[in-house]
């Protein structure tokens, strides 16, 4: 589903950073692959560029055989296939919950406003806030307004997830209900790449863990040898700094 090889980022203000260095991943469909490292490793930056909100320098990205690095490539329908989730929500604070889910699905999914909406009410119920389709992303908790999120992104059918620490700026009460409806994805095949320094929702629901550190994607292996038996000696440190 994603193929991304040698990937290179290079940023230029204040000054040259390179900030991925011949990154390479592969996502196989229904797969979840959890990113995780230091500040600074480029793990959103990787991520970021997997849609094409940051425009790699040099390698190759193709997500489900589409080459999202192509100059003649549709963006907006491709990026309509790969739906983020931010660490801040990003929702439109003068729309109401549902709004903001019908919006994209009308501009970019052609649906009309009675199929957007009964689609934006089933993902509401089925992230577990259904009754608040009325309401105004500020008079959510945190925990609901990722939810809303989650629900935004998924109204568009995409084919893969890519969540940028969605629990980053969440209270710590209200993570669990987020990782619950992440975990939800995973168990129903929904292929996700996500970064999260949530080592708990890595070892229960990753099929891989990848470990990147300066722009390097150094160790990537199945949950149980990842965290038990890690093989780099840079990802042997972090583990014990944080486990």
């Amino acid at each position: 589903m994603i193929q991304a090889r040698n990937v290179n980022k290079y940023f230029y203000v204040p000054q040259e950073l390179h900030a991925l260095k011949d990154a390479s991943l592969e996502v196989a469909a229904g797969e979840v692959v959890v990113i995780i490292g230091p500040s600074g490793s480029g793990k959103s930056t990787f991520l970021r560029c997997l849609n094409r909100l940051e425009y790699a320098d040099s390698g190759e990205i193709l997500i489900d055989g589409e080459d999202l690095l192509d100059p003649r490539a549709e963006i907006n329908r491709l990026r309509a296939e790969t739906g983020m989730v931010f660490q801040s929500f990003n929702l439109f604070p003068h729309k109401t919950v549902l709004e903001n889910l019908v919006m994209a699905q009308i501009s970019v999914r052609k649906r009309s406003r009675k199929e957007a909406e009964a689609k934006s009410m089933e993902l509401l119920q089925r992230v577990g806030i259904g009754e608040k389709f009325g309401v105004y992303p500020e008079q959510l908790s945190g925990g609901q307004q990722q939810r809303v999120a989650i629900a935004r992104s998924l109204a568009m059918d995409p084919k893969v997830m890519l969540f940028d620490e969605p629990t980053s700026a969440l209270d710590p009460e209200m993570v669990g209900e987020v990782l619950d409806v992440m975990k939800d994805l995973a168990r129903e095949g929904m292929t996700m790449v996500v970064v999260t320094h949530e080592m708990g929702f890595a070892r229960e629901v990753a099929d891989r863990v990848v470990f990147m550190d300066h722009g390097v994607v150094l160790e990537e292996a199945a949950p149980g040898p990842f965290f038990s038996a890690p093989s780099h000696e840079r990802t042997i440190a972090f583990l014990k700094q944080i486990l």
